[in-house]
């Protein structure tokens, strides 16, 4: 189950920025393209809006943020000032990096809850109801977007989503430390994918080199 919400996870970061990255591209030669006086092909692009590529990319990297925040708590990638942390002994180390995960838990659970609550009363419940057939009486059908026309709790919803997920990978990072006494550290200089090479094989290169 947890590697399916870790691949779920990655699937989605991974998605957002390939789709926005891609749709920032198609909306620049679409501006440029409609500029060049070309018979028939500039009239078809201008009869192409485009208007809604900002906001919607706008959208799919707040989303792309929400969700990396908590694949970095997962992997260790997030900065930190751990100075005098290890300057402690091994118990006070430990006490202090619990409650810096405590604390995180503690604020990314607080805000994923004012965040849904902030979607339900934007919208949500209007949707909701609605679907259930419960009477809506006065509730408000909740603003749209600007350009796209989606209800804005949908977009919204990537706050009480990515906060949640954050706040459980912190309760996530807390027990694997409480087990192994450690938490997960992102080597810069390793990349995923790529094995370590053999110490022998190195040295044996450079001693090539040398040669």
């Amino acid at each position: 189950m947890m590697k399916v919400l870790d691949h779920l996870e990655e699937w989605i970061i991974t998605f957002l920025m390939g789709a926005a990255t891609l749709l920032i591209f198609v909306a620049v030669l679409h501006r440029y393209g409609a500029g060049f006086s070309i018979p028939y092909v500039q009239d078809w692009l201008l009869s192409l809006h485009f208007s809604w590529a900002q906001e919607l990319c706008i959208y799919m990297f707040v989303w792309m943020a929400k969700f990396g925040a908590a694949y970095g708590v997962r992997t260790g990638i997030h900065v930190g000032v751990d100075v005098l942390v290890n300057r402690l002994d091994t118990e006070w180390r430990k006490k202090a990096i619990l409650l810096a995960l405590f604390a995180g838990a503690f604020f990314t659970g607080t805000i994923g809850t004012l965040g849904l609550r902030f979607v339900w009363e934007n919208g949500m419940h209007y949707a909701v109801f609605t679907l259930l057939g419960i009477a809506t009486g006065d509730l408000p059908q909740g603003p749209t977007t600007p350009d796209l026309e989606w209800p804005t709790w949908v977009v919204y919803s990537a706050v009480p989503l990515g906060s949640y997920l954050m706040c459980f990978r912190f309760l996530q990072v807390i027990v694997g430390f409480i087990r192994t006494g450690e938490v997960p550290r992102h080597e810069h200089a390793q990349v995923e994918g790529i094995e370590e090479e053999d110490p022998d094989f190195e040295r044996a290169v450079l001693q090539g080199g040398a040669k």
